[in-house]
């Protein structure tokens, strides 16, 4: 599928989906995502491979690899990244890694809250607003006050109609769905020489290492 226009491949599994999408210049050629709260390790692959083929393009095709990089769960997290890393060298193309938070904000041009759920009544936050930019950040869902409101601003992803309702702002839909709009941001940025993919952890792991001093192996 040879062509001038940039082909990017995304993907992500920070949340309970697995998504991927094809994009090639401004045009989305292929699209899927699974809502799934685990099992994205063996549907990611399978998935890239579907979007491939409905897109009428082969892995050396590819210009640049989106990856979403969280905040989200660790496990999904650690899997997309390992994979646009991996894809990454093994064609020789870059890769960029896009937070949620910023796919969530994709196609709005005016000042933007976006919140993604963080369990435990919490969530994660980043305000996009030129010169009055805030977060990413982890934070209380009853902690949310007004400081983190704006004129005219727009909340956007989990729980918005709530903290819209608590910061007497607006709320709608986010344009686009994750992959596509990872895919739209990383077109933007390949050509940057931006570091490697790396999550994105804003929570620190639940499992922690044992106290007790396991035994010295010979």
């Amino acid at each position: 599928m040879p062509s001038d226009t940039p082909l990017i491949l995304s993907f992500d599994t920070s949340a309970a989906h697995c998504a991927a999408a094809l994009l090639s210049g401004d045009r989305v050629l292929a699209a899927q995502q699974v809502e799934m709260a685990k099992g994205q390790a063996e549907a990611l692959m399978p998935m890239i491979e579907a979007v491939m083929d409905t897109g009428g393009a082969g892995l050396r095709d590819l210009t640049a690899i989106g990856v979403g990089i969280g905040p989200g769960n660790f496990t999904g997290v650690r899997i997309s990244v390992s994979a646009a890393r991996g894809l990454a060298l093994a064609l020789g193309i870059p890769a960029v890694g896009v937070t949620l938070l910023e796919a969530l904000r994709e196609g709005h041009d005016g000042p933007v809250l976006a919140s993604i759920d963080a369990r435990r009544d919490e969530v994660y936050l980043q305000r996009f607003a030129e010169g009055a930019h805030r977060g990413p950040e982890m934070v209380a869902f009853d902690a949310i006050d007004d400081s983190w409101s704006l004129p005219g601003l727009m909340c956007l992803g989990n729980r918005a109609a709530e903290i819209a309702t608590k910061l007497n702002t607006e709320t709608g839909p986010a344009p686009y769905a994750p992959a596509p709009a990872i895919a739209r941001i990383a077109a933007r940025r390949y050509r940057d020489g931006a570091p490697r993919p790396a999550p994105l952890y804003l929570r620190s792991p639940d499992a922690a290492p044992a106290r007790d001093t396991g035994p010295v192996l010979l």
